[in-house]
Parts: C-alpha cells; sequence; structure tokens
C-alpha cells in the first residue's frame, strides 16, 4: 500500500495509534505490571516471529559494549509502563497523557548535565511554560481532591522514567530499531516476570471477552506492529517533522477521552495540556534539537 511506503503517512498512523491506548487500557482489569508484562511478551513473540520469517539476525557483534545499555533502557521502559497504566487507573486519559508528555522537557534539562549542551534562552522559555501548564494541572486536580492527583503523580513518574530511555538511547549507536526494540522487550519481559510474581501473580482467568481483545490489540497492535511502523518512519524524517508529527498522540488522546469515554477536563486542565504540549512543540523545533519519542 501507497499509505505505508510514506513516513509521514506511516508516523502520523502510528501516533493516532498510540492516542488511543487509554481506551483499550480502560478494558482490562488485570494490574498495571501485569498489562505491562503481556505487552512486553505479545509484542516481543509478533517481532520475533517477523524476524525469523524474514531471516533477518539479530547483529549480536555489532552491540558490543552497548549491550548494558540497551538491556538497562528496556528494565526502564518496562518500569515505566506500569506507571503510566497505572496513572490511568486513577485519572483520566487526557490527564494522564498530558503529564506523561513532559518527558522532552525533561530530556532537554537533563542533556544540559549528561552531554553539556546549553540551554538557549527560547528553551528556557519553553521548559518555564511548559512547567507552568504542568503546576496547572497538578494544581486544579489538587484542589479537587479525589485520585486525580494520584493519577498526575504516576503521570509525571512515567514521563520522568520515559526521559530517561530516550536519554538511554542517545548512547546506542550501532543497533537498528526492531533489533533495538526487540532485545528491550526481552530485558522488559525479565524485569516485570518476577515483580508479577511477587504482586500476586497472573490473574488472566478474570478477564472477560472484552478484556482479551483489548490486550491483544495493545500487545500485537499498538505495540508489536505499529512500534515497527513507528521505527521504520522516524529514521527517513527530519526531527522536526517527527516532532509535529508526535503531537498527534495527546491531541488523539484528549479526543478519545472527553468525546468517547465521557471523561471531564477543566478549562484550567485545558489551558496547562496547551501549555505542555505547545511549548514542549516549540522547544523541539528550536534549532539542534530532534525528537526521539519511545511510547
Amino acid at each position: 500500500m501507497k499509505l505505508f511506503k510514506d513516513p509521514r503517512a506511516m508516523m502520523a498512523i502510528s501516533m493516532a495509534v498510540f492516542g488511543t491506548i487509554g481506551f483499550f487500557v480502560r478494558n482490562i482489569s488485570v494490574s498495571s505490571g501485569e498489562l505491562a508484562l503481556y505487552r512486553a511478551v505479545l509484542a516481543a513473540l509478533l517481532i520475533g516471529a517477523y524476524l525469523l520469517i524474514t531471516k533477518q539476525r539479530i547483529p549480536f557483534r555489532q552491540i558490543g559494549k552497548e549491550a548494558v545499555i540497551l538491556l538497562l533502557s528496556g528494565a526502564v521502559m518496562g518500569v515505566n509502563w506500569i506507571l503510566f497504566f497505572q496513572a490511568f487507573k486513577y485519572t483520566t486519559v487526557s490527564l494522564a497523557t498530558l503529564s506523561y508528555y513532559f518527558a522532552p522537557v525533561i530530556v532537554t534539562v537533563a542533556s544540559t548535565v549528561l552531554f553539556r549542551e546549553k540551554l538557549t534562552g527560547r528553551q528556557i522559555l519553553c521548559f518555564v511554560m511548559s512547567t507552568i501548564g504542568l503546576v496547572l494541572i497538578t494544581g486544579t486536580v489538587g484542589l479537587s481532591g479525589g485520585s486525580d492527583i494520584i493519577g498526575v503523580l504516576f503521570g509525571i513518574g512515567a514521563a520522568f522514567l520515559y526521559a530517561t530511555v530516550i536519554l538511554l538511547n542517545k548512547f546506542i549507536k550501532n543497533v537498528d530499531g526492531i533489533h533495538r526494540t526487540l532485545l528491550q522487550f526481552f530485558a522488559a519481559i525479565v524485569v516485570l516476570a518476577p515483580y508479577v510474581a511477587l504482586t500476586g501473580g497472573s490473574t488472566l482467568g478474570t478477564m472477560d471477552g472484552k478484556g482479551w481483545i483489548c490486550l491483544l490489540v495493545i500487545g500485537l497492535v499498538h505495540t508489536g506492529v505499529f512500534y515497527c511502523v513507528y521505527f521504520s518512519a522516524m529514521k527517513d524524517l527530519p526531527g522536526q517533522k517527527t516532532a509535529i508529527l508526535s503531537y498527534i498522540d495527546p491531541l488523539v488522546a484528549v479526543i478519545v477521552s472527553v468525546a468517547i469515554l465521557g471523561e471531564p477536563i477543566t478549562l484550567l486542565q485545558a489551558i496547562g495540556g496547551l501549555l505542555i504540549l505547545g511549548f514542549t512543540l516549540l522547544n523541539e523545533l528550536s534549532p539542534g534539537t530532534a525528537s526521539e519519542n519511545e511510547k
């Protein structure tokens, strides 16, 4: 299909699909740890089968010294999924996702320490305004009480881990996207399997038909198929176009949350979300920056 030969279309479709994940998480009754584990297992099986059928070998010789960082990033990614899914259990899909998208700002600030990158006046402005947006969201849910503030905090925690994965991936130079992703999934499984065993074990038997369908969609479609589509598109797109198209994800998430799930969002929360997304995007479009997302 011509659609899947156009990297812009591939990226846009991937982001739109990622934006719907909250809807499917809502219909799965297992714990966040289990969901993260099954997501990694299903995706790893699908990608592994694809590599086997197409007779592609993992270039272990090229991995070399990067193996530790690669496996560490996969382990962090698994824990990141737990926090992200946990955010959905306490707050709306829109607030969880908007909190999560604070990650690029964290990457920018952390890069000043790790890579000795200097912050420009524009980047400082973006950091300040995005932080104000986050304060508007957390302050509003804090005043309203309930579990929303817990969900937003889980989203922020997931954002920090997401930023960590992005920063770790900057040190990985010799492994292609699909091979890197498969190995990261394996590392996530190694970390998540004992965690699930120690926190209640498997509860798959409690899921109904809808839950099973949603689990398969998240594991096979969102993660197995569209991670590969995403990485294939990203390598053929300049950083600025990737940055712009990546914001389809939170926009779709907000639409799903409000229009389909009927979840509320206040004016201040909407303004806070716009500040986060708008100034984070402006930051990623600054000269010399590139977007590198891995949800």
